[in-house]
């Protein structure tokens, strides 16, 4: 990259949700200088009329490489929230040379040969793989268990969020290489109010001297309640 330009970032939503949820945060990331993408993953969001069954964990990596090589994409900061730590993983797995960075927002960090619903809470994955099964779709969670808490905050996610592709959580990720491993990564761990689901990689990558880590003072989907401080993390991670 020329001395002087800054790097691109992808910014990739988590289940239930679409490029609409990163609408607060684009315009600090531009007004720093940087190109900022927003991809709404395949039966998401504003591409819900695509939503079925057959919609997988691969469907949604191809979807994040389509954009890389459409856009013509290099030297590009990865941000997956949620969900999506599973999808840059297995994303810089295949495309590791177009990437600067990793940033794992509240996210999934999966081995090779895992599903995300290994990483659930015994409680929550019984219920969720039976509800997956039988109607091959996931619906989504009350928007307060992210985090959101204000009324008309509350609203705007609860109407936007959509049903989730059941296979995109049941399909275990299978790299071919490191994952990304070698690329500089962080991992910002939302903690006011967390979820629970994340504790287990906050532990793990907290004192690890391979990654970054920042404990954000936030809800799960702190895009939306907490713009500017997760600009000022992002930011600081490149």
């Amino acid at each position: 990259m020329a001395a002087g330009v800054k790097p691109p970032i992808v910014l990739v939503h988590g289940a239930w949700h679409g490029a609409w949820c990163w609408k607060r945060v684009l315009p600090g990331l531009r007004g720093a200088g940087h190109e900022v993408f927003a991809p709404t993953l395949t039966g998401c969001g504003d591409r819900v009329h695509l939503a079925g069954p057959a919609v997988d964990l691969d469907t949604h990596i191809a979807d994040v490489l389509g954009l890389l090589e459409a856009e013509e994409l290099s030297d590009v900061v990865l941000v997956g929230h949620s969900y999506a730590g599973m999808v840059i993983t297995g994303v810089a797995d295949r495309a590791g040379g177009r990437l600067h960075s990793l940033v794992y927002l509240d996210a999934f960090v999966p081995e090779s040969g895992r599903n995300l619903m290994e990483y659930l809470p015994a409680e929550r994955r019984a219920a969720s793989i039976e509800a997956g099964e039988r109607s091959g779709f996931l619906e989504p969670p009350d928007a307060k268990y992210f985090g959101v808490n204000d009324p008309a905050d509350y609203a705007w996610v609860m109407r936007r969020m959509t049903r989730q592709p059941f296979a995109t959580m049941s399909q275990p990720l299978h790299l071919v290489g490191d994952g990304g491993a070698e690329l500089p990564r962080t991992y910002v761990y939302c903690a006011k109010p967390a979820t629970g689901t994340f504790d287990q990689f906050a532990v793990k990558l907290r004192d690890d001297p391979g990654w970054r880590f920042h404990e954000l003072a936030a809800g799960h989907d702190c895009m939306v309640t907490a713009p500017e401080a997760l600009v000022k993390i992002l930011l600081e991670s490149i």
